[in-house]
């Protein structure tokens, strides 16, 4: 019988992150459940049967080696932990754009080389989480958006480059979710509009994400790498869409 395979999952303790975990958990493989924030990362990791919690900024290129120093083995790293800061192009300094790119970006190149010995003994694999942001342009979010797509660049790089070593890597981007962060600042009329431009008319889930990045991670995606794949109720596709026609069987 082979041995258990291990997910790492960055940004863990909440959302996407959290359901990616269980829905890993539930295939049976073990969990490895990073986040900065200890404490809530402490009151959920019981929530996946057998993870281990693992406490770390993955801006920070020191902890980040320390935490992979001190794993024995991986199949499949997820790089989910994001920040977010939306406003004006304008209103973006410097700081602003740094604090953003440090995370989003860095700490998913931090962590992808950390993990890289341990992903060539496994011949395992990336999963990247960018967003729908990084594919197409929209507004308040012009450090957001600029880190998502570069990290949909490096997933192409990391496939171009690691194919030889028999290591895949692929990059989801989640259109509008219904987390929790997402339902407490989207006004009524925010989410009436990404139902009239998405075609599936809804928000998606985390767990859909969740089936999404797993599926990537599984033998199932065996001979998929370098692939982005939108998970965004077909959000990308529509480009200016014309919500009011919907229905109306005009060309």
């Amino acid at each position: 019988m082979s041995e258990q395979k291990v997910a790492l999952v960055t940004g863990a303790a909440r959302g996407i992150g959290l359901a990616t975990a269980q829905d890993f958990a539930a295939q049976g493989w073990q969990v490895l459940m990073l986040d900065r924030d200890a404490e809530e990362l402490g009151r959920v990791v019981s929530d996946v049967p057998g993870a281990v919690a693992l406490d770390c900024d993955i801006s920070d290129a020191d902890a980040v080696a320390s935490v992979f120093n001190g794993i024995d083995r991986l199949d499949c790293l997820v790089n989910n932990a994001g920040v977010a800061q939306f406003g004006p192009i304008e209103q973006c300094d410097f700081a602003l754009w740094r604090s953003v790119m440090a995370t989003n970006l860095d700490g998913t190149f931090l962590c992808s080389q950390a993990a890289l010995p341990l992903l060539k003994a496994s011949r395992g694999n990336i999963v990247n989480i960018a967003s729908i942001s990084g594919l197409r342009a929209s507004t308040l979010r012009v450090a957001y958006g600029t880190s998502k797509a570069a990290v949909i660049q490096m997933t192409k790089q990391q496939a171009a480059e690691l194919g030889e070593f028999g290591v895949r890597a692929n990059c989801v981007c989640p259109g509008p979710v219904r987390t929790k962060l997402a339902m407490a600042v989207h006004s009524q009329d925010i989410i009436d509009a990404y139902h009239d431009a998405v075609p599936l008319n809804r928000y998606g889930s985390e767990a859909e994400i969740a089936n999404a990045i797993t599926f990537l991670a599984s033998e199932k995606a065996s001979y998929i790498t370098g692939q982005i794949l939108a998970a965004d109720g077909g959000f990308d596709s529509t480009g200016v869409g014309l919500p009011a026609l919907r229905g109306k069987g005009a060309a």
